[in-house]
């Protein structure tokens, strides 16, 4: 008999953390994409080369230097950061969407795993996947064209930070799209321009001063502008503000996330 006044605390089999489903999850996202390396990661690297390529041919040899450096080493950053976000945004909406329309969501959702860590799990495989493709590009980009990090710690937190963000947004996309249209638009009218529109092509120095001041409220123009400090040494801002602006908007995304697994909304049938 519990002893009058005396308070019933109720602890998972699995201890405060479920370490076991937690990363059986993570693995399993991670899988996910390995299982089709040629689309998810071999496809990414192809696409970036291309884009260097196309914008080099174009362009490269009348534009002249940007922010002191040519244009194609001032290109390279962007693209890469892009195509991380890209995929990260992918990995987390594609699984998550797929798992709604094949029904089998409830697989996810019924094993003794708490919101934290179902998002802490698909975390685990946006980022990864961003890693992956970051570090592909990034070879290729001083293979062929001789860059080298300049600084490879802050790259590398700007490339985690916005596979996170993306991740986290890919997430909350998931869970409002019922069908695979609805994700195209998402990506193709949101996250498509987001990642355009934000300084991957061009120093927002040479924007006017209303879109200046617009590309500064997007968030993944700090992530490519991180990124790019890290590659080459150059920014269009302050790095130490654009970790800040990219964690801040991290971990709100992720809340979002965390709420939505929290109370299964738009996920319990």
């Amino acid at each position: 008999m519990q002893a009058e006044g005396q308070s019933i605390t109720h602890e998972r089999r699995f201890g405060r953390v479920n370490w076991l489903g937690l990363y059986t999850l993570a693995q399993r996202e991670i899988q996910r994409f390995l299982n089709v390396w040629t689309q998810t990661l071999l496809a990414p690297l192809v696409t970036a080369g291309l884009f260097l390529v196309i914008f080099t041919i174009a362009i490269g040899s009348r534009r002249g230097d940007v922010m002191g450096v040519d244009f194609t080493t001032f290109l390279a950053p962007g693209i890469l950061m892009m195509t991380v976000i890209q995929n990260a945004f992918a990995n987390t909406s594609s699984s998550i969407v797929i798992s709604k329309v094949q029904g089998n969501i409830v697989d996810t959702l019924m094993p003794p795993l708490s919101a934290g860590e179902l998002v802490l799990g698909y975390l685990a495989g946006g980022i990864a996947r961003g890693l992956f493709v970051a570090v592909a590009i990034a070879v290729a980009l001083w293979l062929f064209l001789d860059i080298v990090p300049q600084h490879p710690l802050t790259a590398l937190f700007f490339v985690i930070i916005g596979a996170a963000l993306l991740s986290g947004i890919g997430m909350v996309a998931g869970v409002f799209a019922e069908k695979f249209d609805q994700m195209a638009a998402i990506t193709n009218f949101i996250v498509t321009p987001l990642a355009f529109l934000s300084g991957t092509f061009y120093s927002v120095e040479a924007l006017p001063p209303l879109l200046n001041d617009i590309t500064h409220l997007n968030p993944i123009f700090y992530l490519i502008d991180g990124v790019r400090w890290g590659m080459i040494g150059v920014s269009d801002s302050s790095p130490l503000l654009g970790a800040t602006v990219a964690v801040v908007a991290t971990v709100a995304v992720n809340l979002v996330a965390w709420q939505f697994f929290r109370t299964g909304y738009r996920l319990k049938a």
